[in-house]
């Protein structure tokens, strides 16, 4: 599997995350068969802040912090898109994780 294809795949899931949920790189690789590769997950959304059709702020670590908020234009901008869909966020970490996190492996 080449590269490309396996951003076009991390992002048809992103695409379905749910609003006021959110889900982590390792959940997305779970799903796709690529255990271990959260961080090739991460690859693909270093850009995807960037693309109108994919909700990249609700992709987060495994521990619930928006360890993406950097590609997002300001500060801020990753807390305030979740706190908009009803996601408490607090020192760049997510409150109530769980409540919040979407499974792709059980939803999909």
């Amino acid at each position: 599997m080449n590269q490309t294809s396996f951003f076009e795949r991390v992002y048809e899931v992103v695409r379905q995350i749910p609003l006021g949920k959110v889900t982590s790189y390792g959940a997305i690789a779970n799903y796709l068969g690529a255990t271990g590769s959260s961080r090739m997950v991460g690859w693909a959304m270093n850009n995807a802040s960037k693309m109108e059709d994919i909700p990249a702020h609700r992709v987060v670590n495994r521990n619930g912090l928006l360890t993406g908020k950097h590609h997002f234009p300001g500060s801020r901008v990753m807390e305030q898109m979740l706190e908009a869909e009803g996601v408490e966020v607090r020192d760049d970490k997510i409150i109530d994780f769980q409540r919040h996190f979407w499974d792709p492996a059980k939803e999909l």
